[in-house]
């Protein structure tokens, strides 16, 4: 991700006011540290291995759009995780509905690993 693209698009977003994009490198770092303070120990290798990919697999992305999506959607989970609402976490249908086939499946798979962590603690 080019951090100049990030500059270009800001998210629309009336329905709240919005704090602006953290630059990619930094908001990275900052999921990585709030998981070390805010996760329990038996998920945060889980949540650090899947940031790590999504970041990696996203690097090279040119998409100004796709871009400011990405950023904002992990900073949105940085504020959850940072204000511990991830514990009582659910997706609404709406949320659902709009997931592709594939990130319904990776969401699946997702669930299976943090249920079966739960299960060997």
């Amino acid at each position: 991700m080019k951090p100049s693209l990030v500059r270009l698009v800001r998210p629309r977003r009336p329905e709240r006011v919005t704090d602006p994009l953290l630059p990619p490198l930094q908001l990275y770092k900052n999921i990585l540290r709030a998981h070390a303070t805010k996760l329990p120990v038996e998920l945060r290798s889980l949540g650090d291995q899947y940031v790590k990919a999504e970041f990696k697999a996203h690097k090279n992305i040119d998409n100004p759009l796709h871009i400011v999506g990405f950023l904002t959607q992990w900073q949105d989970y940085l504020k959850s995780i940072d204000g511990g609402s991830w514990l009582n976490g659910k997706l609404s249908k709406q949320e659902l509905d709009k997931m592709s086939p594939e990130q319904v499946g990776q969401l699946y798979e997702l669930m299976q690993e943090t249920q079966r962590i739960g299960r060997e603690n």
